[in-house]
């Protein structure tokens, strides 16, 4: 059998990052994409040496397993290898490989990572590396890269389910789409839009746009869960001789009684006031209460401010 090194193939060192691998792996599957080179038959085995490739190095269990395969060797591409010379003898056992059920992988790749069969003395992969490795076969033709984005929204917005667009960059292009934004979203939820990722350059499906909710902050309001705390301002005669005063929620305009005698940071319960989730339920509103003083001090006010002052001596 053929020794496979995936490194050298996407032209990538041993110490590279999973980005670094990922964007020499797009570099040389556009390069080689049947595609772009119809009819070459060089470049169709590149591409799928290429994709193969970056099936092993582009996911972090295989590579554990292909750097351990390949450990303390040296190693080239296309060495015979055979697996019974690097301490993997079963007592004299029989090796055989085979590309059933391997799609488009090398014999290399299916008796390590699935594909391979094997009779009662065949090597595995799970003799090499424990039970619970996997055996499934793999297709070239992977699905495109997921790519995701934040967009904001205010409460406003996520309550009554407005559309909005949101722009993203794919394949070094800027997007955009007009978005439906459900009803009741939460803050940090995440919105899939299929198809709508990178291309996949063996031809898969496309990946998937996933839009990451965030909620635009209000100084005076604060969502908790499905309720709604919001800041209410009183001049201290209003606090202390009751009034009423009319908030508005999502549009509503909404009348409250204030208490004679209220305090700061006391709140108001309005049942059924909040915010909303997916299936219509809403929270409650709470009315918080701040006590101010007026911007402009007139003599007059100042006056009326002193005797309180006296009285309270």
């Amino acid at each position: 059998m053929k020794y496979k090194d995936y490194y050298e193939i996407l032209g990538v060192k041993k110490e590279s990052t999973s980005d670094e691998i990922k964007k020499a792996y797009r570099k040389l599957a556009k390069k080689y994409h049947p595609d772009a080179n119809p009819g070459d038959k060089k470049s169709e085995d590149m591409f799928k040496d290429i994709n193969e490739a970056y099936e092993v190095l582009g996911d972090e269990e295989k590579r554990k397993k292909y750097d351990a395969l390949g450990s303390g060797q040296q190693f080239s591409n296309g060495y015979d290898f055979d697996p019974s010379q690097f301490g993997f003898d079963r007592g004299g056992g029989r090796y055989t490989y085979t590309t059933s059920g391997g799609g488009d992988f090398s014999d290399f790749f299916n008796a390590f990572f699935g594909g391979g069969s094997r009779g009662s003395d065949d090597f595995d992969i799970e003799d090499l590396f424990g039970r619970g490795s996997s055996r499934r076969a793999y297709s070239s033709r992977s699905k495109g890269e997921d790519l995701e984005t934040e967009i904001s929204v205010t409460l406003e917005e996520g309550y009554r389910g407005e559309t909005k667009k949101v722009s993203f960059t794919r394949e070094g292009k800027k997007v955009s789409l007009n978005i439906k934004i459900p009803k009741g979203v939460k803050r940090d939820e995440r919105i899939r839009l299929s198809g709508q990722g990178m291309p996949s350059a063996s031809g898969g499906k496309s990946g998937d746009l996933y839009l990451k909710i965030k909620l635009v902050k209000d100084k005076n309001v604060e969502l908790d869960g499905l309720n709604i705390h919001k800041r209410l301002d009183l001049y201290p005669w209003e606090a202390a001789l009751g009034t009423k005063k009319e908030v508005e929620s999502f549009g509503e305009r909404l009348s409250v009684k204030i208490p004679a005698g209220i305090q700061t940071d006391k709140s108001i319960r309005l049942p059924g006031k909040g915010y909303v989730d997916k299936s219509g339920k809403r929270g409650d509103l709470y009315v918080k209460i701040r006590l101010v003083n007026p911007q402009t001090i007139t003599p007059e006010i100042k006056g009326i401010y002193e005797e309180m002052k006296s009285k309270f001596r």
